[in-house]
């Protein structure tokens, strides 16, 4: 893997706020750790470092760092991780991992296929990756950035496994040699997709009824809108909507119609 050259500065502004305002200047808040020294922020151009990731084959970079005004102004490292914006993709913070030249490191490696398989072609199997990416150690500028499998002799039911692929000089990969790594899937019949279909219909019912089951049951614990009241007892009259209830030990006034009760007779005075 070759080196890039790529300038940094020693970052002082911390936290969200100053990644903000760093950010809002045109530059990437950064850190970078490794064994050979403590880790410590630094801060990179955006636009430089958003060029090397654009034409590169992919975010495996090996960066000759040149830190500025700093003990150790010159540090090789490999780009660790890089995060960015979900919506807009702009690169929003990267780490760097500082490695030795003499020293071998592991890094994922992403695979790429070249050909058409035969299966696919010709049998209408579907291409499938098992793994897009593989570990490969090494020293730092024999790491690729990519590796490239041939998949065109593969047919329906075949597979390249790890053990089969071309590690590149210098390097070796790391992980089990009889996984699979990229294979070719036989196509689905149509009886397969219909019972695929049916099987998913049949558990939505189900699910549905379930779901109905509770309903019903809280219904029954508190009855909803709109439900019966209980009736009247004969003789009663239903209050008047909105009508206030009679207070405690208050007089019921007489109906239309009914005799009045008989006046005391005055009594005499002695």
């Amino acid at each position: 893997m070759k080196s890039v050259a790529l300038n940094a500065f020693p970052r002082t502004l911390a936290r969200r706020a100053g990644a903000k305002r760093l950010r809002g200047a045109g530059r990437i808040p950064a850190i970078i750790y490794g064994r050979q020294a403590q880790p410590q922020n630094l801060e990179v151009n955006a636009k430089e470092m958003e060029t090397l990731i654009h034409h590169s084959v992919s975010e495996n970079l090996l960066v000759d760092l040149e830190v500025k005004d700093d003990s150790r102004p010159k540090r090789l490292a490999l780009v660790q991780e890089v995060q960015h914006h979900p919506l807009s993709g702009q690169v929003l913070h990267v780490d760097f991992h500082e490695v030795a030249e003499n020293e071998k490191v592991t890094i994922s490696v992403p695979v790429e296929t070249v050909g058409e398989a035969v299966g696919v072609k010709t049998g209408g199997g579907t291409l499938e990756h098992v793994l897009f990416k593989v570990r490969v150690r090494g020293l730092p500028k024999d790491l690729p950035e990519m590796l490239t499998v041939d998949v065109s002799h593969l047919n329906i039911g075949q597979a390249v496994h790890l053990g089969e692929i071309q590690a590149p000089p210098g390097t070796e990969l790391i992980g089990d040699k009889q996984i699979p790594v990229i294979s070719v899937a036989a196509p689905r019949t149509e009886e397969e997709e219909a019972a695929e279909a049916a099987e998913a219909a049949a558990a939505t019912p189900g699910e549905v009824e379930m779901i109905k089951e509770k309903k019903e049951e809280g219904a029954e614990a508190a009855p909803g809108k709109g439900a019966e009241k209980a009736p009247a007892k004969p003789g009663e009259k239903a209050p008047a909507k909105g009508a206030a209830p009679a207070a405690k030990g208050a007089e019921k006034a007489p109906e239309k119609g009914a005799e009045k009760p008989a006046a005391k007779p005055a009594e005499k005075k002695k």
